[in-house]
């Protein structure tokens, strides 16, 4: 999928564990592990804009859009 989730990357900017978050916003641990590693096809807005309010951050922080070609390249490097 093209689009890659940088969750964890902001999480670490701002040294908040996943645990923390996961209580703020009100989701299980697991489905924000789930979310952290792009493993779900679709997050819902309003699950995203508390992840945004809590992290003070903008969307296009938490994910990326990378073609399948360059995708494919960082999974190899990786």
């Amino acid at each position: 999928m093209p689009i890659v989730m940088r969750l964890d990357v902001m999480l670490a900017k701002r040294r908040i564990r996943s645990k923390a978050l996961a209580r703020a916003i009100g989701v299980t641990e697991a489905n924000l592990s789930l979310l952290k590693t792009g493993k779900v096809n679709g997050v819902r807005f309003s699950t995203l804009a508390a992840i945004c309010r809590y992290l003070d951050c903008q969307p296009g922080d938490l994910m990326e859009y990378v073609p399948d070609e360059e995708q494919d390249l960082f999974r190899e490097a990786v």
